[in-house]
């Protein structure tokens, strides 16, 4: 089959090769691609960025999103049948959407939203498992909260907002001017034009604030917070929570905790708390996300479709910051 594959760690370490289809587990579903979709995650993983805690063997498959047909099933999966489009972001050290075959253990799918096509429906794993993981299991976001999402015209910050307004929160997010009229869309109740205002002089008193840039907006953000309130960093620094999260060895808890001190005392210092977040796969949440979906609760973002074979383009499109929504690969 056709896949692009990680042949070393590095900004030109991917590449298109024919590679034999995956092995089929007893619990695994064999997914034909019909898209997948461009994450961050994927140029992190491309570059080496977790190679201390992700153990990948190369060559690899890179991708994180998919969705697609069932063409087989292990002798062990009841949940689903040849035939079946499904959706899913298959587990850490098991990805590989960016190829005409994957084969995904059974707990990691669902059935794809029915109101979706298989392209926006290719959108939607990863980014939407991250907003109800942060919003739902980590911030325990409650209706009337206020909640600062970064970004907002992003991937995954254009569904956070999404799914915070559904749970009853009141959203701010930043963005470009010209973007402010598609947050709102969304949901936004305050835009905060970064090319014009720093939201730090303007926003106080929020519950949580979700960081995808780090650095010094992440310093900031946390002054934005009310006593008690919670930042949560998507791009860094890891605490030792994360060692936890991937099975790191014993001592990698220690050494993440150490890249987190100097953020991790400036919330304590402020009376305010941060934690790093690294989303992981879940089909069973995958089912509830596809219920809010169908019922119009949620929409797929996308920005841009590109055909399998420009696959570095659409990385590299994702790279230059040019992506306002999801950028998807397509088979067809």
């Amino acid at each position: 089959m056709k896949a692009f594959v990680v042949e070393k760690y590095g900004q030109d370490g991917l590449r298109a090769a024919d590679i034999p289809q995956p092995t089929v587990g007893e619990q695994d579903v064999l997914v034909e691609v019909s898209a997948a979709s461009v994450n961050p995650l994927d140029k992190m993983v491309r570059n080496g960025d977790f190679r201390r805690l992700l153990k990948y063997r190369h060559p690899f498959v890179l991708g994180h999103d998919v969705a697609g047909v069932v063409t087989r099933v292990g002798s062990a999966v009841t949940d689903f049948t040849v035939g079946d489009e499904v959706y899913a972001r298959p587990r850490d050290l098991r990805i590989g959407t960016f190829a005409e075959y994957i084969a995904i253990n059974q707990d990691d799918v669902a059935l794809k939203p029915a109101s979706l096509t298989l392209s926006e429906a290719a959108a939607v794993p990863l980014v939407a498992l991250a907003a109800w993981q942060i919003l739902v299991e980590q911030a325990h976001v409650q209706p009337g909260q206020d909640v600062l999402v970064h970004a907002g015209a992003g991937g995954l910050g254009s569904t956070v907002i999404q799914l915070a307004k559904h749970l009853g929160a009141r959203v701010a997010t930043t963005a470009a001017g010209a973007d402010a009229d598609r947050v709102r869309g969304l949901g936004a109740d305050i835009v905060v034009d970064y090319q014009k205002q720093d939201f730090a002089d303007v926003l106080s008193g929020y519950d949580l604030v979700l960081d995808s840039l780090g650095g010094e907006n992440l310093t900031k953000s946390l002054t934005v917070l009310k006593p008690g309130g919670l930042a949560v960093g998507v791009t860094g620094p890891p605490d030792a929570a994360f060692a936890g999260q991937v099975d790191a060895p014993m001592f990698m808890g220690p050494v993440m905790a150490l890249l987190s001190r100097k953020v991790r005392k400036q919330a304590k210092d402020l009376g305010v708390r941060y934690s790093f977040f690294f989303m992981r796969a879940d089909g069973t949440q995958l089912r509830e996300l596809a219920a809010l979906y169908d019922a119009g609760r949620l929409r797929s973002v996308i920005d841009r479709t590109f055909p399998f074979d420009q696959t570095l383009d659409a990385l590299a499109y994702v790279e230059q910051g040019r992506a306002h929504g999801k950028v998807v690969i397509s088979m067809r």
